[in-house]
């Protein structure tokens, strides 16, 4: 295994990003969340869950001010992750792409590849996706890829309408880990349910990335 630390520049900025690579055919694009990195349960496990399963995968380490807006946030971080998934895809010869996000890692994916038609035929996996926000749930409702929604019911940001809506109308695989938060941990601190709900949520990702067809 190859652990390459690179960067490009974007819009004059140095934009860091991480290339976990055993010369496989299948690489997985990861995007965190604002303050749910890498090393946190979640995406480290998911990493090494797609390195189990002969994936190559990439960490892009982008940071934004929090004197900004929403909407200029959407704007840069589509741009910082496009940017590094045209390089990559320009330097390497994948022949298949999975689309890993969490929290605000789930907006770039929803905003440029789900319906992209370059990107149709790549699986997407959203944990803990923003579906209070207007403009992520209204592409989301128009989403004909491979796409996996995981969401706890305590999450500040799950929406039982909106879920309902989606398995409904959409293709999107729905998973709900009951009374769990934004971390996909317990909300009331119960350490040995969040344990299994990270195995929960890990399972549900391992089947989903050898699934043929997501599941309705």
């Amino acid at each position: 295994m190859n652990i390459e630390e690179k960067s490009l520049i974007v819009n004059g900025q140095a934009l860091r990003y991480t290339h976990i690579t055993q010369n496989n055919k299948t690489i997985c694009f990861m995007f965190s969340g604002s303050g749910y990195t890498y090393e946190k349960p979640l995406l480290y496990y998911s990493t090494l869950n797609m390195l189990q399963n002969e994936v190559d995968v990439i960490h892009v380490h982008y940071s934004y001010s929090k004197n900004i807006s929403f909407e200029e946030i959407v704007n840069a971080i589509g741009t910082d992750v496009q940017a590094v998934v045209n390089n990559v895809l320009a330097n390497n010869l994948y022949t298949q792409r999975i689309f890993l996000g969490k929290s605000l890692g789930t907006i770039p994916i929803i905003q440029k590849f789900m319906n992209n038609e370059a990107f149709t035929q790549d699986k997407t996996i959203l944990l803990t996706p923003l579906l209070n926000i207007h403009s992520q749930y209204e592409r989301l409702k128009s989403i004909t890829s491979k796409g996996m929604i995981v969401i706890g019911d305590k999450d500040p940001y799950f929406d039982e309408e909106k879920i309902l809506y989606l398995k409904q109308h959409t293709s999107l695989s729905i998973n709900i880990i009951p009374f769990a938060n934004h971390a996909l941990e317990h909300h009331s601190f119960d350490v040995e349910t969040s344990i299994k709900n990270l195995q929960s949520t890990i399972h549900l990702i391992d089947s989903f990335i050898h699934s043929k067809t997501a599941a309705h």
